[in-house]
C-alpha cells in the first residue's frame, strides 16, 4: 500500500477536485438551458422526461411503456 503522503495520492485528489468543479459548471449550464427553454414557453419537466427517454434503449423504452400502460389500466387511469 502506498504511503498516505505519496505525491500520486495528492495528484489524484486534486484531479478529482478539478473534475468536481467541472461537473458543477456543467450542471449550472444545463440548468441555464432549462431556464432558457422555460422563458420561451417550453416545459422543463417534460424536457427532462424526454432527455431521460432518449437515453434509453428502444427495447427498454417499449417495455417501460407497456408496463406503464398495464399499471394505468389496472388503476383506471386513461
Amino acid at each position: 500500500m502506498a504511503e498516505p503522503t505519496d505525491d500520486r495520492l495528492r495528484l489524484l485528489i486534486e484531479r478529482v477536485e478539478r473534475l468536481e468543479d467541472e461537473k458543477k459548471g456543467i450542471s449550472d449550464d444545463i440548468r441555464d438551458v432549462y431556464n432558457e427553454a422555460k422563458a420561451v414557453g417550453y416545459d422543463p419537466k417534460i424536457m427532462r422526461a424526454i432527455v431521460r427517454l432518449r437515453k434509453m434503449k428502444p427495447d427498454d423504452r417499449r417495455e417501460m411503456d407497456m408496463v406503464l400502460e398495464t399499471y394505468k389500466s389496472a388503476l383506471g387511469i386513461d
